[in-house]
């Protein structure tokens, strides 16, 4: 068992069992055994690849995006651009290197890291130089904001229900008899009914914080202006079973090493749209990252870069778009001011028409 392992066993030796979002909040943030906490997972030598580490493709078309959005507000400045769990910094990378093009904008721009692990932080000023960190979104200036937020929700902790004959019952994690990790249910909670009609043994799941982070930061768009693109893995009113680990770039089972794998659940974006309009913002259609991505000209990108003897290109285009790859499994949704213009890629929700 890791060290993290033995700690949280030890904590349910004395507590009882253990809910699942806080068994994640350990592995990703334990501030001495977590996985975010202690090491650089991305790219071959780790255990996931993202998107911006594919290729610089993908921060280019977010940045046009935002560049474009930026223009279509009237040019703010000074304002926000803004990134949510940036990783080693490479999407903001590409991104402020496009925006650079555009006149007055890189000027008027105050790049703000919002960033947990104190090691990702330093790996990010290393890449960008002097940034501002933030703990949280509230911790934004009160001007307009341009934000992304990549592979950043599915990483947020998440609670499990399973149907049962007596009610919706919570997976959490309990010790076996060696004392080792298992999966377990509670007790089933009175008056909890996540589906009346879902069959005996679905399993839905539940991210606490993903509604009050889009919510904040939907409200800020309201009131101040710009816009945020958040792009992960996921569905519209998502249900089952998707929490998982990786590991060395496989997948294992979420107990097996606590601490050392990484740990996601599929991004259900049908209730994070819905709490971005109570807050007051526009928000679009769920779009596969694929048709968002051609949308902006990727294609031609790929070509321009092909040309300029960038071998590959092609191949980069194909994982980032094709749907046997990130195409369909990546969805993206934006956010924006009131009576400002869609974002660039995007469609309006159907119950938003009216306003397009």
């Amino acid at each position: 068992m890791t060290p993290l392992g033995r700690l949280i066993a030890a904590q349910i030796a004395a507590a009882g069992p253990m809910r699942l979002d806080e068994y994640m909040r350990l592995c990703l943030l334990h501030p001495q055994h977590g996985y975010y906490a202690t090491r650089d997972p991305f790219g071959a030598a780790g255990d996931f690849t993202t998107a911006p580490e594919i290729s610089q493709m993908f921060g280019e078309m977010a940045g046009l995006a935002l560049a474009q959005s930026w223009l279509d507000q009237g040019r703010p400045a000074p304002f926000t651009l803004a990134e949510i769990g940036p990783g080693r910094g490479t999407l903001m990378a590409d991104m402020r290197r496009v925006i650079a093009t555009v006149p007055g904008m890189a000027d008027a721009a105050r790049t703000v890291l919002v960033e947990a692990s104190p090691h990702l932080r330093q790996i990010q000023r290393q890449k960008l130089g002097d940034v501002r960190h933030v703990e949280n979104t509230s911790d934004f200036d009160r001007i307009p904001l341009f934000l992304i937020a990549n592979e950043l929700i599915d990483a947020l902790p998440i609670r499990q229900f399973q149907r049962q004959r007596d009610g919706w019952a919570e997976r959490v994690v309990a010790l076996d008899d060696a004392g080792g990790l298992r999966l377990a249910l509670s007790a089933p909670e009175p008056g909890l009914d996540l589906d009346a009609h879902a069959p005996l043994g679905q399993i839905r799941e539940l991210c606490p914080a993903a509604g009050p982070l889009v919510a904040g930061v939907a409200r800020h768009v309201a009131r101040h202006g710009g816009c945020a693109i958040w792009v992960d893995y996921g569905n519209w009113y998502g249900q089952g079973d998707t929490l998982q680990a990786l590991r060395r770039h496989r997948p294992e089972d979420i107990l097996a090493h606590p601490g050392e794998a990484d740990l996601t659940a599929h991004v259900d974006f049908e209730p994070l749209a819905r709490v971005a309009q109570a807050a007051g913002a526009r928000v679009s259609r769920m779009v596969t990252q694929g048709d968002w991505l051609m949308r902006l000209g990727i294609a031609e990108r790929a070509r321009r870069l092909q040309a300029a003897g960038d071998a590959g290109a092609a191949q980069a285009l194909h994982r980032l778009t094709a749907p046997g790859e990130m195409g369909h499994l990546f969805k993206a949704l934006a956010i924006w001011a009131p009576q400002a213009p869609l974002p660039p890629g995007f469609e309006p929700l159907d119950d938003d028409a009216d306003h397009a």
